[in-house]
């Protein structure tokens, strides 16, 4: 199987580890903005071939699959012109940032009978999908989610502490994280939101936002995100009626630190890279299609709107 990688970032770089697992993968085509970097990634990953042109790669009628992991203002467009070229596409989250792209991505999808998997990377790691499996069997009755997602971001850098180009959004990327897995812990396709922005940078944009959401179960959820943080820190409360457990950068525990989940890297992309594939060769839908995250990214707009609101009805 041919891919098409779209992109050169930290992210890209964990989707090829997760690749080179899987001698079935042909890095074919390689995709980029700049040259520089583009050659430079093109050749530690055995690309034998790279453009600054998205169309060029597409009009390759060898490539099987994209992988787009490109600035988040792009992605829904590249993956719109991928599926219309013919190719299935793999996207990372967010699969856009609107629901009107979301919308028309996700139809043109079924329009063109390709598979279009959505990287809602947290749905696998194993620490979340414990508590999905205990919920799923009636062993966890969830009151109360608690999230805190913060990250560095007071200079506009890459991973690697190069300059970036482009700006993050904290609501439609990393906020769907959070809304996404509520939902799907729960099994909701609805949810009642509020959401308040706080600072903003002159060019960034939003750094800061409070969230919540209550569920049609009676479950409600908190949810607090920052980029002015001056650590990464990814962590989700669950206060249960039979207990407390929290998700802490890749690992479960309970209240009292007593260990359920070891701790697993949260840019393992494997079993999600590899579902993408299997569903392409069993010509069937992937297990997180654009379908399935709409509820999602219709919370994602409500909460937009109800942060706008607040705004503009705030004196200058």
């Amino acid at each position: 199987m041919n891919i098409c990688l779209v992109g050169y970032g930290a992210i890209a770089e964990k989707h090829m580890e997760a690749f080179r697992e899987m001698p079935e993968l042909y890095p074919a085509y390689l995709v980029g903005r700049r040259e520089e970097p583009t050659k430079r990634f093109a050749a530690r990953w055995g690309f034998p071939r790279w453009t600054l042109s998205l169309d060029e790669a597409l009009a390759d009628p060898s490539i099987d699959a994209v992988v787009i992991t490109s600035p988040n203002h792009v992605h829904a467009q590249q993956a719109e012109r991928s599926l219309r070229a013919g190719k299935h596409v793999l996207v990372e989250i967010p699969l856009a940032l609107s629901l009107h792209d979301c919308e028309r991505v996700v139809r043109v999808s079924r329009e063109q009978n390709r598979r279009l998997m959505i990287a809602h990377t947290m749905r696998y790691f194993p620490a979340i999908r414990e508590i999905h499996r205990r919920v799923q069997a009636g062993e966890l009755h969830i009151y109360h989610f608690v999230g805190e997602f913060t990250m560095v971001r007071r200079e506009n850098v890459t991973a690697a502490g190069q300059a970036r180009s482009w700006t993050d959004n904290l609501l439609w990327h990393h906020g769907a994280h959070m809304v996404d897995i509520i939902l799907w812990i729960t099994g909701s396709s609805e949810a009642d939101v509020f959401c308040r922005f706080g600072s903003e940078h002159p060019t960034q944009g939003v750094m800061d936002l409070s969230l919540s959401m209550a569920m049609p179960g009676g479950q409600i959820a908190t949810l607090a995100q920052s980029y002015y943080s001056c650590q990464f820190r990814w962590r989700l409360t669950f206060i249960a009626e039979e207990t407390t457990l929290e998700f802490d950068m890749g690992e479960l525990h309970e209240a009292d630190g007593t260990v359920i989940v070891p701790r697993h890297s949260i840019v393992d992309l494997r079993d999600q890279n590899r579902e993408f594939v299997e569903a392409i060769r069993e010509g069937r839908d992937p297990a997180i299609t654009g379908k399935d995250v709409m509820p999602a990214m219709r919370l994602l707009h409500r909460a937009q709107e109800s942060a706008d609101s607040l705004r503009h009805a705030e004196p200058e």
